[in-house]
C-alpha cells in the first residue's frame, strides 16, 4: 500500500494513523492466513509488514515522482498491463481532472521476447 497524505498542521503522527488503518482493515478481514509465532505473540496479522517508510515530499517534482511511482506500481508488479486497468487507484481521479492522460505510462506496444 502506497499513499501520499497531507496531515493537519502541527500533526505528524503517521504511526497512529497507520496503526488505526491496519487495525480497522485487519479486523474486517476473515482470519486464516499463516502467521509466524512472533506475530502470534504480538497479536499481529500476516497481512501487513511491521514497519512503514515515511518520506517528506520537498517540492512539486518530488510529489510528481512519487505520484507516478504509486500509479505505476500495479504494472511494475504484474497485476495489470496498463495503469488505467488498476481499478483501485487515484489515477482515475487524476485522469478526470486532466492531470494524466488515460494512456499514461503505456505506449500500447509490447516487445516481449520469449526464450525457447
Amino acid at each position: 500500500l502506497h499513499c501520499i497524505w497531507t496531515l493537519p498542521p502541527g500533526d505528524g503522527d503517521f504511526s497512529m494513523r497507520w496503526n488505526l488503518l491496519k487495525g480497522h482493515f485487519s479486523r474486517a478481514m476473515p482470519q486464516g492466513e499463516r502467521i509466524s509465532s512472533s506475530r502470534s505473540k504480538r497479536r499481529e496479522r500476516g497481512l501487513w509488514q511491521r514497519r512503514f517508510w515515511a518520506h517528506l515530499l520537498c517540492d512539486q517534482t518530488d510529489f510528481n515522482n512519487h505520484m507516478d511511482y504509486i500509479h505505476w506500481n500495479p504494472v511494475k508488479h504484474g497485476y495489470v498491463w496498463k495503469v488505467a486497468d488498476w481499478p483501485h487507484s487515484s489515477f482515475h481521479r487524476f485522469v478526470e481532472q486532466g492531470v494524466y492522460p488515460m494512456n499514461w505510462g503505456h505506449s500500447g506496444n509490447f516487445d516481449i521476447h520469449v526464450n525457447e
